[in-house]
């Protein structure tokens, strides 16, 4: 029983000790209750409020309970078989005339305790970040799709790739009208130009499993290369690959685009693509040239000078 004092517990304590000071007539009319009920808690009180607690009304039988015919019929067949499963056992015990449902099987055995122990659940130990120790060594590339009450034409379509350098934190966003391995592929073309304008040479890019970077979970094309996993090649860049559905694998990618939503898509309307891609280009300045906690209070910008 919990150890708290409800509410109607202190009620009721209050009203029991009236009613010895002053009798029940009188405990009746001033609580508004009847004789009776305050009879019943008289006689379960004992001088302390937890015994004024509710009890559990839940019954001590049912008329379709399982007969100890039926226990011992179950018991047994556990006890011979048990390792075997549920549906199969309960198809053996329907051949011993047993007339259960499943459920019904299933919820009497958990009771009696006839399910083994489960076992201790190991304990997941990420692996260590592996830290990045030059500008270019891994750049991470995902998309985000527009909120659609940004876009004033509600027939458009816009989407947000967005590559971030790991050493740096220095970001690249270009705005596409559709999610598709051509745009990713000109995405990496892009990106590639624009690190090297800053003196930094892209050598590997981390995505997710997203059809506009890889095939590998296509069921048809599976060893077919996409136009984004040729261009990598092309341009001599690793293409890296997260584990399925890891997202914090990607987390810094992840990270900046939380902050997009904060600072860009809260407060702005866009009205076409040129309009979304001026706009995104001065967000994108604004914020290479935010100060960061990771390079110690510097902007990307500045930071990224400072190795190349």
């Amino acid at each position: 029983m919990s150890k708290s004092i409800t509410q109607d517990m202190a009620y009721r304590q209050s009203l029991m000790k009236y009613a010895e000071k002053y009798g029940v007539s009188r405990a009746s009319r001033k609580y508004n209750k009847s004789r009776s009920y305050i009879y019943f808690w008289k006689a379960r009180w004992d001088g302390t409020a937890a015994s004024l607690a509710c009890r559990s009304r839940r019954p001590h039988s049912h008329p379709n309970q399982h007969t100890e015919a039926e226990l011992k019929l179950i018991r047994d067949m556990r006890r011979r078989n048990p390792n075997l499963g549920m549906v199969e056992l309960w198809h053996r015990l329907r051949q011993r005339g047993y007339t259960r449902r499943p459920e019904s099987l299933f919820r009497v055995m958990r009771k009696q305790g006839l399910f083994p122990p489960a076992g201790k659940k190991e304990i997941y130990r990420p692996k260590p970040y592996e830290q990045m120790t030059y500008p270019g060594q891994r750049v991470q590339v995902d998309v985000k799709i527009v909120p659609r009450r940004c876009i004033t034409d509600p027939e458009l379509r816009l989407y947000q790739y967005t590559a971030i350098d790991e050493f740096t934190r220095l970001r690249f966003l270009a705005a596409y009208p559709e999610q598709s391995t051509y745009s990713s592929a000109d995405f990496l073309r892009k990106l590639f130009k624009w690190y090297a304008r800053r003196g930094i040479r892209v050598e590997c890019v981390q995505t997710d499993n997203g059809f506009e970077f890889t095939n590998r979970f296509s069921n048809s094309r599976r060893d077919l290369p996409t136009l984004f996993e040729k261009t990598a090649g092309d341009l001599g860049i690793r293409h890296k690959l997260i584990h399925p559905y890891t997202p914090r694998h990607n987390g810094k990618v992840e990270r900046s685009r939380r902050e997009d939503q904060k600072r860009f898509y809260s407060c702005h309307s866009v009205f076409s693509l040129n309009d979304f891609a001026k706009q995104l280009a001065v967000h994108n300045r604004r914020s290479n040239n935010f100060p960061m906690r990771p390079p110690g209070w510097l902007s990307p910008s500045e930071f990224s000078v400072q190795y190349v």
